[in-house]
Parts: C-alpha cells; sequence; structure tokens
C-alpha cells in the first residue's frame, strides 16, 4: 500500500501491515548519489572484491532463516522456497569468488606485431529498478555482477519488499563496506529522475515491458547503458515422443513455483495433438495436489499472490479465456477467506492461440494449455508471443529436441529441464523480454567499459 509520504508493506497472506518506509528526501538522494560516485570502490584490488563476496556468501549463510522468513513475511513466498532463494544466493557468491580473477583478467594478445589488451573497466554509479517477485535473488543476479566490475550500484527496490531492501543494504554494507550498494525508497516519478542524473552512468530494471519501456526511453535520452529484464510468456513445449510423466511433473512445477510468479515460469504449455490426452491426464493428479496455505508453514507449496491488484488481474485474465471458450483443466483449491491475496492455481486449455492468458503474460499460478497439431505448429505457436525470455523443450530425441530448440526466438532453451537461472550462464531475453544479460561472466562484462588499448613499440 502507498501513502502520499512513503510505502507502508503489507503481509500478503493476513492482510496485516508489516511497517512503514517514508521517500528519500532530495537531500538523502544527493548524499546517496555523491557518496555512491565518491567512493573508491572502482580502484580496489581484485582479491578485495573476492574476499567482500565471500563475507557476503558467510553472511547470508549466517542469516538464512532471518532473511527466508523476511521474504516469506513481505511477498508470501512458500517459507521452503524462501530459504531455497537464500541459497541460490549464497551459490551465486561462491561461484564469484572463486572465478572473479579469470573473468576480470585482462586479455592480452598480439596485433599486427603490436601487442593489444582489453582491460575490464567499471563504467561508474549503477542504478538498479528491481521487482519483489524474487527480494533477495534479483540484486544478486542483477547487481553483484555490476559490484564485482568495480561499479557501485543504487537500488530502487519493488514498494512491496522494502524491509527486504533495507536488510539487503545492511548486508552489502557489512560485507562490502559504505556506499557499495544503497537503497533509496522512491516513487516512479523521482525514480525517473535518478534515471538522468549526471552521476548514473547506467541502469538495469526488472519488470514490466510497459514500465521498461520507459525506462530505456528515458535512459537513451541521456546516452546511458540500459540492461532490461522483462516479461515472458516461456513455451512449455511437449513433442510427440516426450516423457510425459517427467514432462507432467516439470510442467506443474514450472508453472506454480514462487506461487506463479516467475518471469521464466512455464506460462504457455503447447502439447502435440497426439499426446494431449495422455498429458493432461498425467498433469491433473500433480495440479490438484498442489497445497495452498499459510507460507510460514512447511506443509504448503503454494502461498498467497504478492498484491490483490495481481490476483484482480489474474481473475480477469482467467475469466476472459473462460468467456472466449477456454476450459479448466485442473485446478487446486485456495483458501476461502478475506484475509489475505489468494487464488485458486489452475491450468486452462484454450483453442486459439489468439486467447489473452496466452498473448498476455499471467504473472501467479494460472497456466494456459493449448494443443497443436505437429512440431511446425508447436514452433510457430511459440514464436507467436511478442515476448522472448526463455522456453523449454520435451522429447526422448536429443537430435529432435535441439533442431525445435535452434528455432526458437528466446534468451535461452532448456532441454528436458525447467527453464532455471544459473550463475554460470547469461539470463536476458529478446523481443519485448529485454536486452543485455546478467549472470556469468557475460553479467560482469554487461555493466562494465571493455577498453581496447593497442600498444606500439617505440624506437629508441
Amino acid at each position: 500500500m502507498i501513502t502520499t509520504a512513503g510505502v507502508t508493506t503489507v503481509n500478503p497472506a493476513t492482510g496485516d501491515r508489516l511497517a512503514f518506509h517514508p521517500y528519500a528526501s532530495p537531500d538523502r538522494i544527493d548524499l546517496v548519489l555523491a557518496t555512491a560516485a565518491a567512493s573508491r570502490w572502482s580502484s580496489s584490488e581484485v582479491e578485495d572484491r573476492v574476499a567482500a563476496v565471500e563475507r557476503l556468501g558467510i553472511v547470508l549463510t549466517q542469516r538464512r532463516e532471518e532473511f527466508a522468513g523476511l521474504i516469506t513475511q513481505e511477498m508470501g513466498k512458500p517459507i521452503l522456497q524462501a530459504r531455497a532463494e537464500i541459497d541460490k544466493c549464497v551459490t551465486t557468491c561462491r561461484y564469484y569468488a572463486a572465478e572473479l580473477p579469470g573473468i576480470l583478467e585482462a586479455e592480452t594478445f598480439a596485433l599486427d606485431g603490436d601487442t593489444a589488451m582489453v582491460r575490464v573497466l567499471p563504467l561508474g554509479v549503477v542504478f538498479g529498478i528491481l521487482p519483489w517477485n524474487y527480494p533477495w535473488w534479483q540484486v544478486i543476479r542483477a547487481m553483484l555482477p555490476a559490484i564485482v566490475a568495480g561499479n557501485t550500484v543504487v537500488v530502487k527496490h519493488a514498494d512491496s519488499v522494502t524491509g527486504n531492501a533495507v536488510a539487503i543494504e545492511e548486508v552489502f554494507r557489512q560485507a562490502f563496506g559504505a556506499g557499495v550498494l544503497q537503497t533509496l525508497v522512491l516513487d516512479g516519478a523521482t525514480a525517473s529522475n535518478v534515471i538522468a542524473d549526471p552521476r548514473v552512468a547506467a541502469v538495469t530494471f526488472t519488470g514490466s515491458d510497459r514500465v521498461g519501456a520507459l525506462v530505456a526511453a528515458r535512459a537513451g535520452a541521456a546516452l546511458k547503458k540500459c540492461v532490461l529484464e522483462l516479461g515472458g510468456s516461456d513455451p512449455f513445449i511437449v513433442l510427440q515422443d516426450a516423457n510425459i510423466a517427467d514432462a507432467a511433473v516439470a510442467a506443474v512445477r514450472s508453472r506454480f513455483l514462487n506461487n506463479g510468479q516467475s518471469c521464466v515460469a512455464a506460462k504457455r504449455i503447447l502439447v502435440h495433438r497426439a499426446v494431449r490426452d495422455e498429458f493432461v491426464d498425467a498433469l491433473i493428479p500433480h495440479v490438484a495436489a498442489l497445497d495452498v496455505g499459510d507460507p510460514t508453514d512447511e506443509r504448503f507449496s503454494i502461498g498467497p499472490i504478492a498484491r490483490a491488484d495481481l490476483r484482480d488481474t489474474l481473475r480477469e485474465q482467467r475469466d476472459r479465456a473462460l468467456a472466449a471458450g477456454g476450459r479448466i483443466l485442473a485446478e487446486a483449491p485456495a483458501p476461502d477467506t478475506d484475509r489475505g491475496v489468494w487464488f485458486a492455481p489452475s491450468i486452462v486449455e484454450v483453442d486459439s492461440e489468439d486467447s489473452t492468458i496466452l498473448s498476455d503474460e499471467t504473472f501467479g499460478p494460472l497456466g494456459a494449455l493449448t494443443v497443436c497439431a505437429g512440431e511446425e505448429e508447436l514452433i510457430a505457436v511459440a514464436n507467436s508471443s511478442r515476448f522472448g525470455l526463455s522456453s523449454s523443450v520435451w522429447s526422448a530425441d536429443g537430435e529432435r529436441a535441439t533442431a525445435v530448440a535452434r528455432r526458437l526466438e528466446t534468451g535461452a532453451v532448456f532441454v528436458n529441464m525447467l527453464s532455471a537461472t544459473d550463475p554460470r550462464l547469461p539470463t536476458g531475453g529478446v523481443k519485448a523480454s529485454g536486452y543485455g544479460r546478467e549472470l556469468g561472466r557475460w553479467g560482469v562484462h554487461e555493466l562494465a567499459n571493455l577498453q581496447a588499448m593497442r600498444i606500439r613499440a617505440g624506437k629508441a
């Protein structure tokens, strides 16, 4: 809930108010940007950066339960998944601690008798506008590569997870020192002004394609580097020879993980006509078995929707799909109460690729299933979306799956696996899913100055 002077966070499972966070004053914004710009972090040695990343991983490990509980409290993630989110952050810290010296090492080679070199240098201050669905992982994924490149970062986190944002700043200060990562509580208009501030060198944004276009326009007007990780409507393609049992389990897990609020979830399940009945029969019991309830209770795998407006959008999308001829194939019951923000997880079968739940992103526990006549139609429907974030292909024939995968217009493809981010691989999309890459060495280089240097020996 937003007030004229700040943000009030709310527990989506109960509707209880948690805390009030005032918006940053102009003086506070100026101080944060000045501190970030004046930081000496950009001149730090690689060994110091590695040590700081290691400290971050240690603190996250030590305070895992505290931070997982905060995630669950503010956005409703089931507690087991909240712990897994912190664990993934720790894994990423370990990856960068081990690989950073090689990632930052200058590449040197001979070039027509000269010595050529490519160095990885920081850009300066990076402004990150980040979402609520993975409060800690999104910061680690987007901002840690920028920090290890030598940049300082300023974060405007999503309103609904401001308590997490405050805790994140504290942890980074403990690991990296003051000024390397700072948080500002801002409204949208003020965040837009920060993008244009001359002390900001680059911007990274994760969120909707609508807001991403506004961020890109603002950054572009100031000629600043911008990385966008936007929405997704990921296809989950089941070919005729797929292992149906495995595919059905994976489809349910992918669609409903994190209460269905994941950019790389299997939002469009596209099934070969020859195996439609077998797949649906395998899918239904897994959906029906989903346990929806108190996210602090380990027995439940699905919690509440993060906000009431998101739930209302899902209801509208489902109702429009049903009105257009869609049919609910499977559904799990949700708590029948006015307290909290609940939505019954469901899969709707639709016949038309023009259905709203195929053309629009559904950000919550609502999946679409459609049947295609063969591989060509499966590929065509998969590519018909304006989004292109990730995709998943299921087949017993590796060559066939790879051939399909190569024709998909997405930033990543997973064969016989769920779509998932990994610190060792780049992540990002194409089309309306944005541009730029995060994670791995690619994420570090994305927000760095790759400076080319060519040296010719002087004559005595």
